[in-house]
């Protein structure tokens, strides 16, 4: 009987009752889970549970992963439901102003009813993205309360990962908060709308507060990692409630400090707090020495000295304090707590996803001691005089023995930059009335994707074999390489080789003679069909996958910013073109999150090889970066080199399946000549399906968005007058604004 129970058990679970895809999408994300934590849980893969979401081409699950499926639902219904005003989730897209979020003022003698926070991670699952919270206003006066303020009277359930407080209650009031003085009164924005009083007349007690009573910071994001420590960012009227002037002087800029006599260090001084070696300057850092695992420091950005560069946060600096700690906490719930500049921030973040070190096993004693963790970098810099002379900028120690005026050249010096490349147009070109710019969407970001990277010290080898798994730098001769006959996949193909720029150098000229190229530049001549005989090498027996936690992390961030702001992964080439008409003026603060997330991007690579800084530096003497363990100008090359041969392997795909070639080519954008101003009238699609391997419309890294169309007689004009036939015409392309002669800058 019990068999015949079980089966009638099983047939019941088999058609267990499921909610509609869009609200089995809202109750994930309302949870804070990741497609890849849902399809761990009920193990099966991370598409299967995005069909399960997706609207407009459902999948259903079958057997038990239905009945598992239909199980985490119905538990996430009764945490959100649907309606009501308390539960009312985050619109996936923005369509008008943010909707107001009531303020709530706390006294930090009180514990802060706060809402969910991105939880900790590791570096094979991305963390948990957050939904934006509402942009809240500066509460009213009427609005604030004493310091014995009002609780909540009824614990709210926070939309999605609302970056307003976590999990942790030591960082319950969220990652940050922007001090301002509002009717003489001292107060803490803090994000999802909390305000709290602050009590401390100097900032050595503002530092103290932070600590002790603020509750404010962020976990660690990897299991041996450290926490992040708490941001404090004080507005103009803060920094006159605390002594510090609102705007620097032209030394204080240049320094980027402030001086070491000024009243503010003096009193940290007094309470036996320190700065670190840069100084009370834009990202000032306040610390005591650390006790056993116990941190005592505080971060501190001051916008009105430039700590938020308008290149990358816009008018962020220029926002309403609950304003700008919105902007802040999204980045930090989904990126991390912001350290300095986005690039100083995305270095950090790899750091902060593969610590150098960990615990290790309990020795014969039963104690735990430091040791190496595997996969990171390491704690130690290598030693400047073990870098490959190849790998390194001019200047470098290991350079000091060289003439004084000596250029090196392609044999002696590893150059992979980005594409700036540019030809005249056909006549048949000019025949066609657009010239369209595609822009690959965080093309670095796909670059590093999956990059096995080296991460120890290089061995120098002769004659060596090419190994494609073996990052590395490599003096081979690819001149021999003619793109008019290559191979494409498993077939050979006849181009027009006269109209592509050559995948092995950023100017797109033909290679002369033996050069130094990363390890993806020689894997593609392979790739396209050409025997590789390198003289030498540079190689890294101890690689792996450094970047991809960094990857997943900054994918996850774009891809949610992204959704808020109305652009999803899964749309259709129409629908996508069109969310992306005006996408930012949906919500202008989260459209300064976006930019922040690609300059963290591009900027944590570029800091890989950090040049000097001034400081008293001569060539040929050691710079402060290269006591860096993340100085690793072989990892920059390596992902740049890789997301130009992704590039070229697109273009060349396309070439061969339409006849058509780029005119010019600016790091990731690409400009064709079409007769249509839209990037569907010269991409391959059949019945909605792009060509394998070609360009693909769509907000993932690596997929590609519209950048700007103008006219080829624009384009001629513009090139005629400055008398420059290969006038790169990407730089241009988005607005058609030419200000001045094309320098290459």
């Amino acid at each position: 009987m019990s068999e015949l129970f079980d089966a009638v058990d099983a047939l019941v679970a088999s058609r267990s009752p499921l909610p509609p895809a869009e609200e089995r999408k809202r109750l994930r994300v309302a949870h804070g889970l990741t497609l890849d934590e849902v399809a761990g849980a009920l193990k099966v893969r991370r598409a299967t549970v995005s069909g399960w979401e997706s609207v407009k081409k459902p999948t259903e699950p079958r057997g038990p992963e239905r009945e598992a499926y239909a199980r985490l639902l119905r538990q996430l219904a009764e945490l959100y439901p649907a309606s009501g005003e308390s539960t009312a989730p985050v619109p996936a897209t923005f369509t008008g102003a943010p909707a107001a979020a009531e303020p709530r003022t706390l006294s930090t003698g009180e514990a802060s009813e706060a809402a969910v926070m991105t939880a900790t991670e590791n570096t094979q699952a991305p963390a948990p993205v957050a939904a934006a919270p509402a942009a809240a206003p500066r509460p009213a006066r009427t609005t604030r309360t004493s310091s014995t303020s009002r609780r909540p009277g009824a614990k709210k359930a926070a939309p999605a990962g609302t970056p307003a407080g976590g999990t942790d209650p030591r960082f319950e009031n969220g990652p940050l908060a922007v001090v301002d003085v509002e009717d003489g009164k001292v107060l803490a924005y803090c994000t999802g709308g909390l305000v709290l009083d602050v009590p401390a007349k100097s900032i050595p007690a503002l530092v103290d507060w932070t600590l002790r009573e603020a509750k404010l910071g962020q976990p660690k994001l990897a299991g041996p990692g450290k926490d992040a420590d708490p941001l404090i960012v004080l507005t103009e009227a803060a920094l006159e409630r605390y002594g510090l002037p609102v705007t620097l002087t032209e030394e204080e800029k240049h320094a980027g400090r402030i001086p070491e006599d000024h009243k503010v260090i003096k009193q940290l001084a007094r309470a036996e707090w320190k700065l670190t070696k840069r100084g009370f300057g834009p990202w000032a850092r306040i610390y005591r020495p650390a006790t056993g695992s116990e941190r005592a420091c505080v971060q501190l950005c001051i916008p009105s000295w430039n700590a938020l560069d308008t290149r990358h946060w816009g008018e962020a600096g220029q926002l309403p304090p609950a304003e700008l700690a919105r902007v802040l906490g999204v980045y930090a719930s989904r990126v991390m707590t912001p350290r300095g500049s986005t690039a100083v921030t995305g270095l950090e973040l790899m750091t902060a996803l593969h610590p150098p070190t960990r615990a290790s096993e309990p020795d014969a004693d039963g104690k735990r001691h430091s040791e190496h963790n595997p996969g990171s970098l390491g704690k130690d810099a290598i030693d400047p005089m073990n870098w490959p002379p190849c790998e390194v900028p001019d200047g470098h120690p290991v350079l000091k023995d060289l003439p004084r005026f000596h250029v090196r050249g392609p044999a002696e010096k590893l150059f992979e930059e980005a594409y700036d490349w540019a030809r005249p147009m056909t006549d048949a070109e000019c025949t066609l009335r657009f010239l369209v710019g595609i822009d690959v969407n965080m093309a670095f970001a796909a670059g590093a994707n999956g990059l096995n990277v080296g991460l120890g010290e290089a061995t120098h080898i002769k004659a060596p074999a090419f190994d494609p798994r073996l990052p590395g730098s490599w003096l081979v001769d690819l001149s021999h390489v003619d793109l008019s006959r290559v191979k494409v996949g498993k077939e050979w193909v006849e181009l027009d080789g006269s109209l592509l720029p050559s995948p092995f150098t950023p100017k797109g000229e033909r290679p002369e003679g033996p050069a130094w190229y990363a390890t993806p530049t020689v894997a593609y001549a392979v790739e396209l069909g050409y025997e590789m005989r390198p003289l030498e090498a540079w190689v890294r027996y101890d690689n792996g996958r450094y970047l991809d936690g960094w990857y997943n992390r900054l994918r996850d961030a774009y891809l949610a910013a992204m959704a808020d702001l109305g652009v999803h992964a899964d749309m259709e080439p129409a629908d996508f073109l069109a969310a992306m008409d005006g996408y930012k003026a949906r919500d202008p603060e989260l459209a300064i999150v976006v930019s922040a997330i690609k300059a963290t991007v591009k900027g944590g690579l570029g800091k890989l090889r950090e040049r000097p800084r001034g400081e008293g530096w001569r060539p040929g003497e050691p710079w402060r970066a290269l006591s860096r363990p993340t100085w690793r100008p072989d990892i920059r090359a390596a992902v740049i080199s890789r997301t130009r041969i992704n590039l070229h392997r697109k273009i060349v795909k396309h070439a061969a399946f339409t006849g058509q070639y780029p005119v010019a080519i600016l790091s990731d954008c690409v400009v064709y000549a079409a007769d249509g101003t839209s990037p569907l009238d010269f991409l391959p699609y059949r019945e909605g399906k792009p060509l394998p391997g070609g360009f693909k419309l769509g907000i993932n890294p690596g997929l590609v968005k519209h950048e700007g169309t103008q006219t080829v007689l624009w384009g001629e004009e513009v090139r005629e007058r400055f008398n420059a036939p290969e006038l790169n015409l990407a730089r241009y392309i988005k607005d058609g604004t030419v200000t001045d002669v094309d320098n290459g800058e």
